[in-house]
Formats: structure tokens, C-alpha cells, sequence
């Protein structure tokens, strides 16, 4: 049983920043700060199921070759994940997914030619957008952005392609045989579920949700799952500890009562299960809040399954 602060670490990058806040406190310019990763206060506590950070790019580079690219990450080879955008410059951008399928062997021709960003499918990023990054989809994130990223701890993503190494990578990594997915296999989110839920994405290894609570708000549910919550916006208490935006708690096999502060809440939750709880908020009374569109959520879900297990068709000619 667990209702924990998380702890954070810093993971310097090259293309950081220098200056995280308002979502952590960390600022010096002798060290460019390019992810903080949320993890478990408990010592030796058993192994996690997903990973939680904050991915922060640097500023904008208008004269930059690869339209202000700052980290090229390659593909996943297991699991998904999934992005929230909490900040964005005007003109940040974002790839999730090639243009059309390629082959495996044409995704290595296209990486080793140095013209694979080319093929990416690129979208302006704004805040509060959140996109799924399926196995098999090449995904870069461009700069001048802040980003939540969800997923499985299990996920090897090669990075293989950053700018300047776009001709360098070891060949055999690329996967000759594995076709690598386009943007147009990515499910239509979000959907809302209740008046405060609103699902951004869910897969076979967990779900993703925004939840959005009115000031004075109790409520309570009970955790089976491994489950971090992430605060974007307000204030409250869950259980004994204070929650501001940046803040992150881990909840697991337990009880927890969360309190909302004067200027409400909105927070992101992320849990092990492969389709949303049907009902997760309680009233203190003990009643459930009612889910208004699980009914419709739960018709989709046996469609949504089956795009998930599907194989990748064939790639076409270039």
C-alpha cells in the first residue's frame, strides 16, 4: 500500500534548458536540464511498471537546418507512449509518425542519406495538445517545448537519430525487416468520460486521463493499479501531501482522499490498466460519481483492442 511524494531526478541533455521553472525549481546556466524523471520515494521499492517525466527543449533556433528539430528520438520498438504538452513556443514543432509507411529497409536508406526528417510527419505543438507515439513510429520533438511523457518502463526507444549523427548509426539498428508506422494509424483522442475525466489515451499497458475538479471538491477512490497523478493546474491535498503544478504523487493498492484547493485542480493520471476504471471518483458519502459517457466509452472498446493487436500492413513504394 502506497500514497507517496515522488521523488525527482535531473537528467542533463545538450538541448535542455537551463531555466525549468515554473515546473521545477532548478535553474543554472552551467548545466542545460533536458528531462526530470518522477520515481518512487520508498527505498528498494519493487519494480515499476511506467516511467513519468517532464522532457524540456531548448529555445527555438530559427536558423537551424532541421526547422528548429532538437531531439530526433529514433522509434520504439515495445509499448507506446504518450505526450501531454504543457508549454510551447509559437512556432514548435512536433513529428509523430512518417507521412506514408516505409519498409524497413527504406527507413534505414532514408536515416543513412540524412533525409529521414523529411519524411516525418510534422504538426505545430501547442499546449494542452496530447498525441500517442505508437510502436514502430518515428517521433522527434522540436524545440521550445515542455512535454509529460508516460511510458511502460519496459520501452527501448533507439536513439539513434540526432541531428548531426543522422548518417552514423550502426545499420543493423533500424530494423531492416520492420516497417515503421504513419501518423495516420493514431486513434482520435481525447474523449470525455465524465463532467471531470476526460480520456487522452489508453493501450493495452495503460491509460492516460485528464481530471479536472471544481474548488472545495473532495474525493476519494481506491487504487488497485500502480498509479501516478501529475499536477498542470491548481491546488490541493492528496492525503498528507500538498500538490501544486509540477508536483507529482504515486498511489498504489490504497485508499486516497484527494482535497481541492480555492483555484480547483486539473492534474493528469496515469494507471497500469488497459481500459479506464468505470467508476474512480467517490463522494465522501461514499457515493460514486456517475461516468456520463462510459456507456459509449465501453462500446468502443472491443473495436480499440483489436486496432492495438493489429500488425502493420505492408509498405508501399516510396
Amino acid at each position: 500500500m502506497a500514497v507517496e511524494r515522488a521523488r525527482i531526478r535531473l537528467v542533463a541533455k545538450s538541448w535542455g534548458r537551463a531555466d525549468l521553472r515554473p515546473w521545477n525549481s532548478y535553474h543554472d546556466t552551467r548545466t542545460p536540464i533536458g528531462e526530470v524523471w518522477f520515481e518512487r520515494s520508498t527505498p528498494n521499492a519493487a519494480p515499476l511498471a511506467l516511467l513519468l517525466k517532464l522532457i524540456f527543449t531548448g529555445e527555438s533556433r530559427a536558423n537551424a537546418m532541421d526547422s528548429n528539430v532538437a531531439i530526433a528520438r529514433g522509434f520504439s520498438e515495445n509499448g507506446s507512449d504518450a505526450w501531454y504538452i504543457l508549454s510551447a513556443d509559437a512556432d514548435s514543432r512536433i513529428a509523430v509518425g512518417s507521412k506514408q509507411l516505409l519498409s524497413g529497409e527504406q527507413s534505414r536508406v532514408r536515416i543513412l542519406e540524412g533525409a529521414i526528417l523529411g519524411r516525418f510527419h510534422w504538426q505545430t505543438a501547442r499546449a494542452a495538445d496530447s498525441m500517442s507515439v505508437l510502436p514502430d513510429m518515428f517521433q522527434a520533438i522540436g524545440s521550445g517545448l515542455v512535454i509529460v511523457e508516460i511510458q511502460p518502463t519496459t520501452d527501448s526507444t533507439l536513439r539513434n537519430l540526432a541531428p548531426g549523427g543522422l548518417r552514423t548509426g550502426p545499420s543493423h539498428l533500424f530494423g531492416a525487416s520492420r516497417t515503421r508506422r504513419s501518423s495516420s494509424r493514431q486513434k482520435k483522442y481525447p474523449r470525455k468520460l465524465t463532467a471531470a475525466r476526460t480520456l487522452l489515451f489508453r493501450n493495452s499497458e495503460f491509460v492516460l486521463e485528464r481530471i479536472t475538479l471544481a474548488p472545495g471538491v473532495v474525493r476519494e477512490w481506491d487504487v488497485a493499479e500502480e498509479t501516478w497523478l501529475f499536477v498542470l493546474a491548481g491546488a490541493g491535498r492528496l492525503d498528507s501531501i500538498d500538490l501544486e503544478p509540477g508536483n507529482a504523487a504515486f498511489i498504489q493498492s490504497d485508499s486516497a482522499c484527494l482535497q481541492v484547493g480555492a483555484q480547483g485542480i486539473q492534474c493528469l493520471l496515469a494507471y497500469a490498466r488497459s481500459a479506464p476504471v468505470p467508476c474512480l471518483l467517490r463522494r465522501q458519502s461514499g457515493m460514486r460519481v456517475p461516468d456520463l459517457g462510459w456507456h459509449s466509452e465501453r462500446a468502443s472498446l472491443r473495436c480499440e483492442s483489436a486496432l492495438i493487436t493489429r500488425s502493420v500492413p505492408v509498405a508501399g513504394n516510396p
